[in-house]
C-alpha cells in the first residue's frame, strides 16, 4: 500500500481507511492537541483505528477535554491519557517526558505537532530563548529525545518508529540565523523571520535524528500541513495584513520570490492528511529524512535538509537544553 494516489485535496479519513491496519494496537503521542487544532483532528482520525494508545500533549487540560470527549464517543476503548506541557518551559518539558514514559514504554508515532506562529512582540522564554524557537523547536528536541526509550523499544519490537515534525512552507521564510537566532536580544526581532528560524529547525531536527537513530528503525519526517485558517495558529496576526508580509521578508532573507503553494486554504481534515501519510505510509521510512507537502515528498529549500546545517542545529540545541544525546 502506498499514499502516492494523494494529493493536497486528501482526507484524513481517506489515508486512515487505506492505512488502519498500521494503526491497530499501536501507540501514538501527539503534542498540540486543543480543541481547535489539526492535532486534535489527528489524534480523532487515528481513534477511529483503534490504536493501543493515544497520548494528548497539550498546554491547557480545557481545551482538550472536548477532544478527549470526542474520542470517547467515537471510539469508547481507545485508551486516552492527557499530559499537560508547556512546550516553551524546559522544566515543564522533563515532567512530561517522565509521565509520559510512565504511560507508555512503547511509543510507535511521536507527532510534534504543536506550534506557535508570528508573535508579534520580542518574547522569550525563562531561559531567554525568542519564544517561537523555543515552543516551536527547542520544546520539541528536548521532548523527542527524552522520549527515545520508548521509541527505540518499538522499533525493537515492530521493526520501526517514527517521529514526526510538523513544519510549514514559512521555513522558505528563513533559513537557520547561527549567527544571530536570538535576534540581538529584540534589536533585531522580526515575526515571520523568527517563525520562518523555527520552522527550517523542524525540518534539519528531523534530519539530525534520522542520521542519529535510522540504524535502529526510528525515522524522522517533516510535514506542512497546509494552510488551515480555522485553528488557534494564526491567532496572534492580521491576516489579510500581515500575510502580505511575508512575500517581502521571505524575499529579502532568502533571495528567492515567495510562492503560496495551492490550495491555499484547507479544511482540518485535509489539514491532518499529511502529517498521517507521515506516521503510517510504509513506504516513507526508506525515504527519510523528508518534507512532505500535500501528502507528496517534496523538495524544502536547500538549507533546511543541509547535513551540516542539520549538525549544526543538533549541538546548538543540546547547549541550550544543557544535555547531549548520544545514539550508537
Amino acid at each position: 500500500m502506498s499514499s502516492s494516489k494523494f494529493d493536497g485535496l486528501a482526507t484524513a479519513e481517506e489515508v486512515i481507511e487505506l492505512f488502519a491496519s498500521r494503526v491497530e494496537g499501536r501507540s501514538f503521542v501527539i503534542t498540540g492537541t486543543g480543541a481547535l487544532g489539526i492535532g486534535a483532528y489527528t489524534a480523532l482520525a487515528l481513534a477511529r483505528a483503534a490504536p493501543a494508545h493515544l497520548v494528548l500533549v497539550s498546554r491547557s487540560a480545557k481545551t482538550t477535554q472536548p477532544v478527549i470527549d470526542d474520542i470517547k464517543a467515537a471510539a469508547p476503548n481507545v485508551p486516552v491519557t492527557f499530559v499537560q506541557c508547556d512546550l516553551s518551559d524546559q522544566d515543564a518539558v522533563r515532567a512530561a517526558a517522565a509521565t509520559i514514559l510512565q504511560a507508555t514504554p512503547i511509543i510507535d508515532v511521536l507527532i510534534n505537532n504543536a506550534g506557535i506562529m508570528a508573535i508579534q512582540d520580542y518574547t522569550t522564554d525563562k531561559r531567554g530563548n525568542e519564544i517561537q524557537l523555543s515552543a516551536n523547536h527547542i520544546g520539541h528536541f528536548l521532548l523527542t529525545n527524552l522520549l527515545t526509550p520508548a521509541l527505540l523499544a518499538a522499533a525493537r519490537t515492530r521493526g520501526e518508529a517514527r517521529v514526526v515534525n510538523l513544519t510549514s512552507m514559512g521555513h522558505r521564510i528563513s533559513p537557520f540565523r547561527f549567527g544571530d537566532y536570538n535576534f540581538s536580544g529584540g534589536a533585531a526581532y522580526n515575526p515571520w523571520v523568527a517563525y520562518g528560524q523555527s520552522k527550517t529547525a523542524n525540518i534539519l531536527f528531523g534530519a539530525g535524528l534520522t542520521k542519529r537513530l535510522g540504524a535502529s528503525g526510528v525515522t524522522s519526517t517533516a510535514v506542512h500541513p497546509g494552510s488551515i485558517w480555522g485553528t488557534g495558529l494564526p491567532v496572534h496576526i492580521d491576516i489579510e495584513k500581515n500575510l502580505k508580509e511575508i512575500e517581502e521578508v521571505a524575499l529579502r532573507e532568502t533571495g528567492r520570490e515567495w510562492v503560496w503553494e495551492p490550495p491555499r486554504s484547507k479544511t482540518k481534515s485535509q489539514g491532518s492528511s499529511t502529517t498521517l501519510v507521515a506516521a503510517l505510509d510504509p513506504d516513507v521510512p526508506a525515504r527519510s529524512p523528508a518534507f512532505l507537502s500535500n501528502c507528496q515528498i517534496r523538495d524544502p529549500y536547500d538549507y533546511a535538509l543541509d547535513p551540516e546545517n542539520a549538525e549544526k542545529l543538533w549541538e546548538l540545541s543540546e547547549e541550550l537544553v544543557g544535555q547531549k544525546f548520544i545514539y550508537g
